[in-house]
């Protein structure tokens, strides 16, 4: 029951913010590209600026599944480096553990690679990793623990079974899908990370506050 409750929140939160956060939310944006609501098919008055930025910043947070706290976090260190702080941004959620088992195809969603992750599923060189949030570096390879490989998920994952759901894999990875290995060849650039989000946007919420 709290499994159901927890797709359907997904699935209302998809179409409140126009991007689809799980399989299913896809397949029901495609049919209901409107917010949710009785008045979710009506023309709304214009956003404020502030509106329009929080929303894409949510967009954001709901793509990585991160707490408030853990986005303004890596802003903070974004905004410390050379170049553009919003590509920067993105570029350091990228490297996140469950993201990237997201990328390699191990799971079907966000929510389920943090789980896998959780429950130490995956190991990064060779050492198991329970921190979705743990920072992958170039070179570092990510792998399913042997013992692991047997369950039903990564039997499906193996097979190349949510490559339908998932975008094409990223020119960063390099995946060896039949063996549940990925390795982070080099940094992601922004332009090849597959999220939703117009980062400007978010860099002015957080310079406005």
């Amino acid at each position: 029951m709290a499994t159901k409750s927890r797709n359907h929140s997904k699935t209302r939160q998809s179409r409140a913010l126009g991007v689809a956060l799980t399989p299913k939310a896809a397949r029901l944006l495609e049919k209901r590209p409107f917010p949710p609501g009785q008045h979710g098919r009506t023309k709304r008055k214009a956003d404020s600026d502030y509106a329009v930025r929080l929303r894409e910043k949510q967009r954001l947070r709901a793509q990585y599944g991160i707490r408030e706290a853990q986005l303004r976090r890596v802003f903070e260190e974004a905004r410390k480096q050379s170049g553009l702080t919003g590509e920067n941004l993105v570029e350091l959620l990228e490297q996140r553990l469950d993201a990237l088992v997201l990328r390699a195809g191990f799971a079907r969603s966000i929510s389920q690679a943090r789980q896998l992750v959780v429950h130490r599923h995956i190991l990064v060189d060779g050492e198991r990793v329970d921190r979705p949030s743990f920072r992958v570096k170039p070179g570092q390879l990510v792998h399913v623990h042997p013992k692991s490989e047997k369950l039903e998920p990564f039997q499906v994952a193996a097979e190349g079974g949510h490559a339908e759901v998932l975008p094409p894999v990223p020119g960063y990875l390099e995946v060896s899908l039949d063996k549940l290995e990925a390795k982070l060849v080099r940094r992601p650039k922004r332009a090849e990370v597959p999220v939703t989000c117009e980062v400007q946007l978010v860099v002015e919420y957080y310079a406005a506050r």
